[in-house]
């Protein structure tokens, strides 16, 4: 039902800074900054040999996440993402075993432009869950 892990998500004030951190210490590949303002972030993605670090940033102050950079004002793990190989299936399975979507139930279009959808942390041992079409 799971696949790899796609990425964990980084909340920061400002992605960019964020993720230049990582292309000079490790040479990681840094990609450009995209605004999501449908998901209210910005987005930069550290690729790694094994996966990826996301960077997000609040876009405007309706931001889904400007609380939670203003709570974590150096940072903090924002939410990790797996993918799966139909998000239809995999969200239908998830409700029947009581764990709750957030949004309206319908995935989005996600950073890599691909479908996604979260989950809600309490249903996950504290932890945001995304789940994006492989």
């Amino acid at each position: 039902m799971l696949g790899r892990l796609n990425h964990v998500a980084i909340a920061v004030r400002d992605a960019k800074k964020a993720a230049r951190i990582y292309g000079t210490a490790f040479g990681a590949e840094i990609s450009d900054a995209v605004p999501l303002p449908e998901h209210g972030v910005t987005t930069v993605f550290v690729t790694l040999p094994n996966t990826k670090i996301e960077f997000i940033e609040p876009l405007g102050d309706a931001s889904p996440i400007a609380k939670f950079v203003e709570r974590n004002a150096d940072g903090g793990i924002h939410h990790v993402c797996y993918d799966v190989p139909d998000i239809i299936a995999v969200r239908d399975r998830l409700i029947g075993e009581g764990a709750r979507v957030l949004g309206d139930g319908q995935p989005k279009i996600g950073a890599h432009g691909k479908p996604v959808l979260f989950f809600h942390p309490k249903d996950f041992s504290g932890a945001l869950v995304e789940i994006e079409q492989a």
